[in-house]
This record gives C-alpha cells, sequence and structure tokens, in this order.
C-alpha cells in the first residue's frame, strides 16, 4: 500500500469522479480510502463498450473497502464487454480487482512494442542453448547417479531395473518383429529391383545383410523405442512431478535421479543390443524370403553370401549404434519427465517433447557416428 500520511498532516478526503477522455472513461481516485469513509460515484451511462481506465496516481492509501467498491462498480461493466485497464492502480489493489472481476481476458494488459527481428533472434537463440545446457546438465547428472552406483551409495533398488528390462525389452519384441519385417521386406524388394537390372540377383544377400545389419536395426529400435518407451518415461516421471511424489522422493532423502532415471537408462543400455540384433534377424529372413522366393536365389546360395558380408566390423558398429540410440532415447525421455510441470497439459507437452527430442538426438548420433566410423573405415 501506498505510505500513511505523515505525521501532523491532515489526511486528504477521499475524492472520485468519472470524466470523459477522448472515447474512453477515466475514473480518478483521490486522498485517504481507509475505514469506508469514501464512497464511489456511480457509472455513467456507456451505450458502446469503450475502454475504462482507472487514474489513482493521487491515491494516498487503501483498504479492502476500496477494492470492494471497485469490484461492485467494474463488474457490470465487464460484463457488457468494457475493456478495463487496471494498470493505474497500486499493484496491490491491481491484483485483488483482477482476482475479484475473474476475466482477464477483459482487463487490459500492459501493451508493450513488438519486439525487433533481432531481439526475437536473439531470445530464440538463447531459448535454445539454455535447453541444449539444461540436457547436458541432466546428462551429467546422470553420470554422477552411476559413479553414486559404481562406488556402491546409489539409491538405485536393482529389482527397479528388472522390472524395467522386463518392460522395455520382452514386450518390446513384437513391435520391433512387425516394424524390422516391414522395413526389411522393403530394403530386400528395392534393392533386388535394381541388382535384376544388371543381372546381380545374387548380390541381394550382401545388400540385405549389410545394411539392416549396419544402420536399419538400429534405427528402427530407437525409433520404436522413442515412440513406445520414451514417451513412457516422460509420461510416468512427469505424473510423479506433477502430484509432487518427486518433490517427496528429494524429502525423504531419495535421489530421484538414483531411484527413477537410473534404473530406466540402464535398461535400455542393456536390451538395446539386444533388440538390435534380434531386428537385424528379422530383416536379414525377409531378405532370404523375397531373394529365394521372388528373384531365383537358392537358399544356400544366399546363407553363403550373408556369411560373407556379415563381418565383425559391420556386427560392431550396427550394435554400437542400437545401443547408443536406446541410450539417449532414456535420457530424452526422463529428462523431459523430470523438467516437466505440474498440470495434467504439461505432462503430455513433456511425452510429445520426449518423442521429438529423442527422434533428434537419434538423428544427429547416426550421422556423427556414420561419419566417424567411415573415418576409421569401419
Amino acid at each position: 500500500m501506498p505510505d500513511a500520511t505523515r505525521v501532523g498532516d491532515a489526511a486528504p478526503a477521499p475524492r472520485a469522479s468519472w470524466l470523459q477522455q477522448g472515447d474512453a472513461w477515466v475514473l480518478t481516485l483521490d486522498g485517504e480510502w481507509r475505514d469506508s469513509t469514501g464512497t464511489l460515484p456511480e457509472a455513467p451511462v456507456i451505450a458502446n463498450p469503450t475502454d475504462i481506465r482507472i487514474d489513482a496516481q493521487a491515491l494516498r492509501s487503501w483498504d479492502a473497502g476500496l477494492a470492494s467498491s471497485l469490484w461492485q462498480q467494474l463488474d457490470p461493466l465487464a460484463r457488457r464487454q468494457m475493456r478495463l485497464d487496471l494498470q493505474g492502480l497500486p499493484q496491490g489493489l491491481q491484483q485483488i480487482v483482477s482476482l475479484a472481476l475473474g476475466t482477464t481476458s477483459r482487463v487490459a494488459a500492459p501493451v508493450a512494442s513488438a519486439p525487433g527481428r533481432v531481439a526475437t533472434l536473439g531470445a530464440n537463440t538463447t531459448a535454445y542453448w539454455g535447453e541444449w545446457r539444461q540436457s547436458l546438465t541432466f546428462v551429467g547428472e546422470v553420470l554422477y547417479s552411476v559413479g553414486r552406483l559404481l562406488r556402491g551409495t546409489s539409491d538405485m533398488r536393482f529389482s527397479d531395473l528388472a522390472w524395467q528390462i522386463e518392460q522395455t525389452g520382452p514386450r518390446s519384441l513384437p513391435i520391433v518383429a512387425l516394424v524390422s519385417f516391414l522395413v526389411g521386406l522393403i530394403v530386400a524388394y528395392m534393392g533386388a529391383a535394381q541388382l535384376q537390372r544388371f543381372g546381380a540377383q545374387s548380390y541381394i544377400a550382401d545388400l540385405v545383410t549389410v545394411g539392416v545389419v549396419r544402420e536399419v536395426a538400429a534405427l528402427l529400435v530407437g525409433i520404436v523405442l522413442a515412440g513406445r518407451v520414451g514417451a513412457a518415461f516422460a509420461a510416468q516421471i512427469g505424473s510423479m512431478r506433477a502430484n509432487e511424489e518427486v518433490d517427496a522422493l528429494a524429502t525423504l532423502g531419495v535421489n530421484p535421479i538414483d531411484f527413477l532415471v537410473l534404473p530406466r537408462v540402464l535398461a535400455l543400455l542393456i536390451v538395446g543390443p539386444m533388440l538390435t540384433a534380434f531386428a537385424a534377424l528379422v530383416g536379414m529372413a525377409v531378405g532370404w524370403l523375397v531373394a529365394v522366393g521372388i528373384y531365383g536365389v537358392t537358399p544356400l546360395e544366399y546363407v553363403y553370401a550373408s556369411a560373407q558380408a556379415l563381418t565383425l566390423p559391420h556386427v560392431v558398429v550396427g550394435l554400437l549404434k542400437g545401443t547408443v540410440y536406446s541410450v539417449l532415447v532414456g535420457l530424452a525421455g526422463c529428462r523431459q519427465g523430470m523438467a516437466a510441470g505440474r498440470s495434467a497439459q504439461a505432462v503430455g507437452d513433456a511425452t510429445t517433447a520426449s518423442v521429438v527430442q529423442a527422434i533428434v538426438w537419434i538423428v544427429v548420433a547416426a550421422s556423427t557416428l556414420t561419419v566417424v566410423f567411415q573415418r576409421l573405415n569401419w
């Protein structure tokens, strides 16, 4: 509230009046509005919706009585779709009246000048790097959690790890098998159609084996896990944040990263290469069906060519990529869940963001690893 009247000064009497300024009406307030000593004049008869402003620069002090009188005067005007500008009131009185009216959409907010292009670009850049900084901070916290686990001081329960392995591994096999079958069929059929033009059907096995084992299987596993597992992680942890369960864990002295994040990330670290190997086997089997059933390659010839093409570097690269993609999915899902807001909409936004972020990370990692391995002649 404004400062009280100085000792020895006569308290100015409360005064209020309605004035018309152009197309707007202004309610001016002056003096000491305490102990309900003043009354507001009746609002003028306004035919059409217009702007209503309040000038309280000369207001010395106020109490709840003035807030109640303002609400009684302004509420009928707000119901008639008048635009109310309460910026002239003291901040405390402005908040009370706005809350009493309960119509923030009809209360005018302070008008700010539109930011220029440079300012907008700077704000977007700052937000972008702030997001990456938060992600790097979260990855650092997970690494510290792994260190505590290795020292035997972690709050992680191995029963939670076993549960997450069961949820992310065996329960993901059907969808991984279906997607790998269909994508492997596309790769084998399209590749064989081109090789047939040169009479090189015998190289179908090389194309399918190298492509599926080295690249396709890992990418499919990463994308499937992003949609099925990463979104679930974000929704689970985000719901716990909305229900203040994460805060309760911290209050009880349990590290949320150890208890919630670490089991999920380690589970994907374990099941990632297994799912990648399974997806690669399904893809090669589909290639065998296409080559033998459609293009006349003998079964033994396909198996022999696949065995010749399936070298150790291809297997290691494929399994390594599948592991990296799976861990990135776990980090993205848990990171968005831990950063979620405390509402149902915020949980939904975090779930969507986790899938998008996981796929972006997978694409960036795939490009980087491909360039690195090609430079190493792997």
